[in-house]
């Protein structure tokens, strides 16, 4: 948030007024679901869909493994029953109606 020409961290009170008093744990979902779409419908040669796609040439290392942005996604798209999502993704009505369901799903 830019404010008197300095940027500054945002904080609840600031996402608060930001959200309109919604639960910010379903912005967030909303939010990452929205951008998942867009990378998703984006062309082959797109530098976010790349990024997305890459696969690292070494491994982890040992220990518990680390949540990945697309294994929130997933879980996501299951806790709300959304079983085909490749399909739906293509189609942005339909796509919207599932960001749409983000925001008033628990």
């Amino acid at each position: 948030m830019k404010e008197n020409q300095i940027w500054r961290i945002k904080n609840n009170e600031d996402l608060d007024k930001l959200i309109k008093h919604e639960n910010i744990v379903n912005y967030i979902k909303d939010q990452r679901l929205s951008w998942f779409g867009h990378v998703q419908k984006m062309p082959e040669t797109g530098a976010a869909k790349n990024t997305f796609k890459w696969n690292p040439l070494t491994t982890r290392p040992r220990g518990r493994p680390k949540h990945r942005w697309e294994d929130t996604i997933i879980l996501d798209l299951g806790q709300m029953k959304i079983i085909n999502w490749i399909t739906c993704v293509q189609d942005r009505a339909r796509w919207k109606v599932v960001v749409e369901k983000a925001k008033t799903s628990n």
